[in-house]
């Protein structure tokens, strides 16, 4: 990556503000509505580096993972899918950074139950600020769609009709507000 994918981004290392970030994600319900949640705990950071290459990194932690409903959110922390007491943290580590129109792609690894798999987010720069006197604040927005499956969150719900309880394509959007460390 450089400098001109995301005009004014120096180089050192953004860090994630989780009070003012969010990683969210929606899967299919029924065949007919979405389920959206979220994770509360988490961390990463971006790195630039003088030449203006990038490096990327993350870290979510399963149990911080929200629907708004206790009980699916206790069943998504089970062994049928997350397993989050073996596999208690997902990791994100990039790979590579290209540019695609007005956006830019962070290729990379993401890890989900002990399953890491290539995964390509799109991401929107949304600006940079001067902060409120803690140094430049900069925004990203970024979406992925990946498979449950292919992450070993692989149980099957079919219904009576046909199609399944819960979809296999799970969309990642990620707003993340990040912070040069001094």
């Amino acid at each position: 990556m450089t400098t001109g994918i995301a005009k004014g981004l120096t180089a050192g290392t953004w860090v994630i503000d989780p009070t003012h970030s969010t990683v969210g994600f929606s899967v299919r319900h029924l065949m007919v509505s979405k389920v959206r949640g979220r994770f509360t705990d988490f961390d990463g950071k971006l790195v630039i580096g003088e030449d203006g290459t990038a490096s990327a990194e993350a870290e979510i932690r399963v149990n911080s993972l929200t629907t708004d409903n206790e009980q699916r959110d206790a069943h998504l922390r089970t062994a049928d899918f997350f397993h989050a007491e073996q596999f208690p943290v997902m990791t994100f580590e990039s790979t590579g950074f290209r540019v695609d129109g007005a956006e830019f792609v962070v290729d990379g690894e993401f890890t989900v139950r002990g399953n890491t798999k290539p995964v390509a987010l799109k991401v929107e720069f949304l600006g940079l600020n001067a902060g409120m006197g803690n140094g430049p604040v900069a925004g990203f927005e970024a979406t992925t769609v990946v498979s449950r499956r292919e992450f070993g969150l692989d149980i099957d719900m079919p219904l009576p009709d046909g199609g399944a309880v819960i979809g296999d394509k799970i969309t990642l959007t990620l707003e993340i507000e990040a912070g040069l460390q001094g």
